[in-house]
């Protein structure tokens, strides 16, 4: 009788086998990591030109000029051609300082929540990896941010790209208890939400990291559920909205980025949301996977509200992302989902763009770069599509704040 073939395990475990392999490969994307952000630097964002800054805040550029030339508001740096740039700081500078002088157009420029908004919980979910819940999450946090709004972006994926995209390495930059499952967790060394907020180099953008760590909240909930009958303001599903609450005056609006699967972490973050975003790849057997999420979805947010869940969504809204619009089989499924939901389809789609992912590829989105940086012609067809989708869900906030008629 022949003797079994251990493929590439001669010695040792498979247990073993992995670790060495994860460990090879850990060393590696960080010697990756520190060469393209060296242990000394910080991840930064770049300034924007007064066009760019004239287009955000939604003034001309020679009003910006005569701002500048009047010495109102903040000065912008001034290039030895005469260009002048603007911070994303001073941007926010500048909304303030125009919401003041034209009161009558206060909400245009600085458009934060008021005395009676409601903060505002975004969580972007489907339980079908590489349907760009993380892209999504990305742009919106950061769109949102351009616009004036103090964000909160939570990464409930115990990948945490989105942390990676914030110049967050989840294995070497987030130390025990530093994500949301610190100020969730059942024992004593919970933590206050504000000691697991981070800043970002975004200015207007905070983040409660993610790494590995979260599993241990979907590990943990079981047993906690088994061994204990405690008080119904205990129970899995309001943590996190619990702990949002902790940090709500500091923000307008919360984006989550969902894990890829209806866990316990994802059902805390769809109780806590007032608004929730599908992300949908317009491929067959992707809408057949989503059908599959909005029923397994429905019944768990079914058994919530029976234990006393309040699920209060302001909207929920299906975005077509990763969309090549000159691919007919693709309009034919955006077209049908666009029969079958009607408006609750997001007007605008996530165009797929090799500007995007190549922006990605160096953990940077298209707003931290110039239109030099990936051709002007791709990088302004992506930013459109960028922005048109950000655009609409802004406008459901501000319906959300009775802002919109």
């Amino acid at each position: 009788m022949a003797t079994p073939v251990r493929l590439g395990f001669q010695n040792g475990s498979t247990a073993a086998w992995i670790s060495q392999r994860a460990e090879a490969l850990s060393a590696r994307l960080r010697a990756v990591g520190e060469l393209a952000f060296p242990p000394s630097a910080e991840k930064s964002l770049r300034s924007f030109t007064s066009g760019e800054v004239a287009e955000i805040v939604g003034v001309s550029d020679g009003y910006l000029r005569q701002l500048s030339l009047d010495g109102l508001g903040p000065a912008p740096d001034i290039g030895s051609s005469g260009r002048r740039s603007y911070t994303l700081t001073q941007i926010n500078e500048l909304r303030a300082y125009l919401a003041s002088s034209r009161p009558k157009e206060s909400l245009k420029f600085w458009p934060r929540r008021r005395p009676g908004d409601k903060l505002q919980v975004l969580t972007v979910a489907n339980f079908k990896g590489g349907s760009a819940k993380t892209t999504t999450s990305l742009y919106l946090a950061q769109g949102l941010a351009l616009q004036g709004f103090r964000v909160l972006a939570i990464d409930l994926d115990p990948q945490a790209s989105l942390s990676s995209m914030f110049g967050y390495q989840p294995e070497f930059d987030i130390p025990e208890n530093a994500t949301l499952y610190g100020a969730i967790r059942y024992d004593e060394l919970r933590v206050p939400m504000k000691d697991v907020v981070r800043p970002s180099y975004f200015s207007g953008i905070s983040i409660v990291p993610g790494n590995l760590e979260l599993m241990e909240f979907e590990h943990q909930t079981p047993r906690h559920m088994l061994n204990n009958r405690g008080a119904a303001e205990d129970l899995f599903f309001r943590r996190v909205a619990a702990a949002i609450g902790q940090v709500e005056a500091d923000f307008d609006v919360v984006v989550i980025d969902c894990p890829p699967q209806l866990g316990f972490l994802t059902m805390g973050a769809l109780n806590a949301a007032t608004g929730m975003i599908v992300t949908v790849h317009p491929q067959m057997v992707d809408v057949a996977s989503m059908s599959q999420f909005l029923l397994m979805t429905s019944d768990l947010l079914t058994v919530i509200e029976e234990a006393g869940g309040a699920l209060e969504f302001d909207f929920m809204k299906f975005l077509i992302t990763r969309h090549d619009p000159r691919d007919v089989p693709e309009q034919e499924i955006v077209g049908l989902l666009r029969d079958i939901f009607g408006a609750d389809v997001l007007a605008a789609t996530a165009w797929k763009s090799t500007a995007i992912a190549n922006a990605g590829l160096t953990k940077q989105s298209l707003y931290e770069l110039s239109r030099g940086s990936v051709g002007r012609s791709v990088y302004d067809r992506a930013m459109e599509s960028v922005n048109a989708v950000n655009r609409e869900v802004i406008e459901q906030i501000a319906r959300v704040w009775g802002r919109v008629p």
